[in-house]
């Protein structure tokens, strides 16, 4: 099997998740306790006993997702064949390039801890929030961004996820209106997001000039395998770059449509997407179909592994 790595982001949390995992694997029962060390909190018992609003925090839904990803992939690693690419959603790429040793589990823990701060502190200082669309294509989402703009409301199709599913961000006007707007254009359903702020949104972007001072701690490394940027939908290797991009995403759309293009064009023959939940397997109902894609994240789907290689 030629393997495509797939990271879920934010979203994906759920009280519990890893905790069978560490019971039964030493490796990742290592990894959440290292966890534990860097973050100087018990982030362990927050994942696996809540409470949910509390684990459902920016600051504290992205590093547990960064280790419940790191945990699983630390299992499941020598079983995955060959390793062609890798691509995660949104905060997800950065667990991309911790599997991929860009940067150290622990640096990259440090700077999402760091990631996830700024962008719940941009969401207190300029209040917005996200929606889900179902239904429209591409022209009617430009359509929409369009009269946005000319309404003065700050709104953006943030996450391009599968042909007829996007999520736009933006100011609590922008929200409101797109939940009329869309039904106008023939969308079959909006989906207000429970979320904190505008992600990927130009509401993000104190929160992106922070980061990038953060990240100017980190050491960077070429990665040991490519990992496809959200920004540009292309693999980087050069360690500038990536660091480039991962201030860059803050702001910008998630490509995810065309990420796992690009995984397809680079040979993958199977997904595995490692984290908690399903909702990346979902999407490659449609981004991917034909090729199989395995959600990797509790004992009883790794025992299902035999026959992946």
């Amino acid at each position: 099997m030629k393997t495509g790595l797939l990271f879920p982001g934010q979203g994906s949390q759920q009280v519990g998740m890893g905790r069978t995992l560490a019971e039964r694997f030493p490796v990742a029962r290592e990894t959440f306790a290292e966890a534990d060390d860097v973050v100087g909190f018990a982030l362990s018992r927050l994942a696996w006993e809540g409470p949910e609003e509390l684990l459902t925090a920016t600051e504290n839904a992205q590093v547990a997702l960064y280790v419940h990803s790191l945990a699983t992939y630390r299992v499941v690693q020598a079983r995955l064949g060959t390793i062609v690419a890798a691509a995660g959603h949104s905060l997800g790429e950065l667990s991309a390039h911790a599997a991929a040793r860009t940067f150290s589990f622990a640096d990259g823990l440090r700077a999402v801890r760091r990631r996830g701060e700024l962008m719940a502190r941009a969401g207190r200082t300029v209040p917005g929030t996200m929606a889900a669309v179902l239904g429209l294509g591409g022209a009617q989402i430009s359509e929409l961004c369009r009269e946005a703009e000319d309404s003065d409301f700050t709104l953006v199709a943030a996450n391009l996820n599968a042909d007829g599913q996007v999520v736009f961000s933006g100011d609590v006007w922008g929200i409101n209106w797109i939940a009329r707007a869309a039904k106008k254009k023939g969308a079959r359903r909006v989906m207000p997001l429970k979320v904190s702020a505008a992600f990927h949104s130009p509401l993000m972007r104190p929160a992106a000039a922070e980061f990038g001072i953060a990240l100017e701690e980190v050491r960077f490394r070429r990665p040991e395998f490519p990992v496809v940027s959200n920004v540009t939908a292309r693999a980087v290797d050069d360690p500038g770059e990536i660091r480039r991009l991962l201030v860059r995403q803050l702001t910008s759309p998630v490509r995810w449509i065309d990420c796992i293009a690009t995984l397809r064009r680079m040979g993958v023959t199977g997904f595995v997407e490692l984290g908690p939940g399903k909702v990346l397997t979902g999407l490659n109902r449609r981004n991917a179909w034909g090729i199989p894609t395995r959600a990797l994240g509790t004992p009883e789907s790794i025992d299902s592994m035999e026959d992946w290689t």
